[in-house]
């Protein structure tokens, strides 16, 4: 078993808070005070908890938002200004994978596979490598439809057209359809076979997407509404729709996201596996089975170690998710297909 993490900022992380990928989290924290945002990603951490594959993201910040502050501005005001800054990310990826050989960039089926082999029975924790697969979170730093034929060139494989409002969608908190740059770049991501991503459109954008997008679609990070209850999720519906085209939802392993009551400041364990688990468990029994849900963690992503579930500290303890699901009597296949076999589907669909 290999855990698929299907969202985390990582270059976000590393050029906003000046952190090397390749040192481990714990070691992040013992340089830092801060303690409300303590690092929970790193590679040393990832490969001992077994996170084979991350879909790493290029994440540009709306002027609309604000999220803390970073010692990089990643804010943007134009298209010119989201490409650039989404480019600076993309090439710290590629600088990451061209200077570390525990590191790969995932493009097609003969890197994934040369990635999987690395963590095969018998393989020592020394051969291990992690594959990234480019993932665009909103879409405004493709300047114009056409110009995602670029974008493919340098390895995004797959694009999500919303964080808040885009000029491709309505996203979080910015309720909406598609536009019409949005319809015009769904048919070229479908002649590319891009992989959609979901997560973050606004609710009538979501369901457009579905009618209009032939290609495969997956939520990378979003949790069911029941749990907590605003735009940023999915309702019972969308989960629905979402299945019946195939696609995954990605568990947000944070606290906020995973109860209505939680806020920041409260204590962390105030929320447990135990909850992370009732979410899969409301995917399962509203779709049927296990194929529709994975973990997207969006570890680092604006939130540290004090916001996520009592039992987790790095993502070396995304397995202890597998535990929790054996107590309740899943399956072993149904376990490793949502700890990375769902996402991994999707992702060979496209490759």
């Amino acid at each position: 078993m290999i855990v698929v993490d299907a969202h985390q900022d990582i270059a976000y992380n590393a050029l906003g808070y000046q952190r090397d990928y390749r040192i481990s989290a714990l070691e992040h924290r013992r340089h830092e005070n801060n303690p409300a945002y303590a690092a929970t990603i790193g590679l040393p951490d990832a490969l001992v908890g077994r996170v084979g594959l991350i879909f790493a993201t290029l994440f540009v910040e709306p002027p609309s938002q604000s999220l803390p502050k970073t010692q990089v501005d990643f804010t943007y005001r134009t298209p010119k200004e989201a490409y650039q800054k989404a480019l600076t990310q993309l090439d710290y990826y590629q600088r990451l994978a061209d200077e570390d050989a525990r590191i790969g960039l995932v493009r097609n089926t003969a890197e994934l596979d040369s990635i999987l082999a690395t963590w095969e029975e018998g393989k020592d924790i020394t051969q291990r490598k992690q594959g990234l697969v480019i993932l665009m979170e909103g879409a405004d730093p493709i300047l114009e439809p056409k110009q995602l034929e670029e974008w493919i060139e340098r390895g995004v494989r797959i694009v999500g057209l919303a964080w808040g409002a885009t000029r491709y969608s309505g996203g979080t908190g910015a309720p909406g359809g598609l536009t019409t740059l949005g319809r015009e770049l769904l048919e070229i991501m479908a002649s590319f076979n891009t992989l959609l991503d979901l997560s973050h459109a606004a609710e009538k954008a979501f369901l457009e997407s579905l009618d209009a997008y032939p290609g495969h679609v997956i939520a990378s990070h979003s949790n069911p509404r029941k749990f907590r209850n605003s735009d940023r999720h999915l309702s019972d519906e969308m989960i629905q729709r979402l299945a019946e085209r195939d696609g995954v939802m990605g568990i947000v392993l944070y606290n906020r996201f995973l109860n209505n009551d939680w806020g920041t400041g409260d204590p962390k364990n105030k929320v447990t596996l135990a909850t992370v688990a009732d979410a899969i468990d409301h995917i399962c029994q509203l779709t049927g089975s296990a194929t529709h849900v994975g973990i997207g963690s969006d570890m680092d992503g604006g939130f540290g170690s004090a916001s996520i579930p009592a039992e987790l500290d790095t993502v070396t303890d995304l397995l202890k998710i597998a535990t929790v699901l054996r107590g309740r009597g899943y399956a072993e296949a149904d376990i490793e297909a949502v700890m990375g076999g769902n996402m991994l589907r999707k992702l060979r669909q496209v490759l």
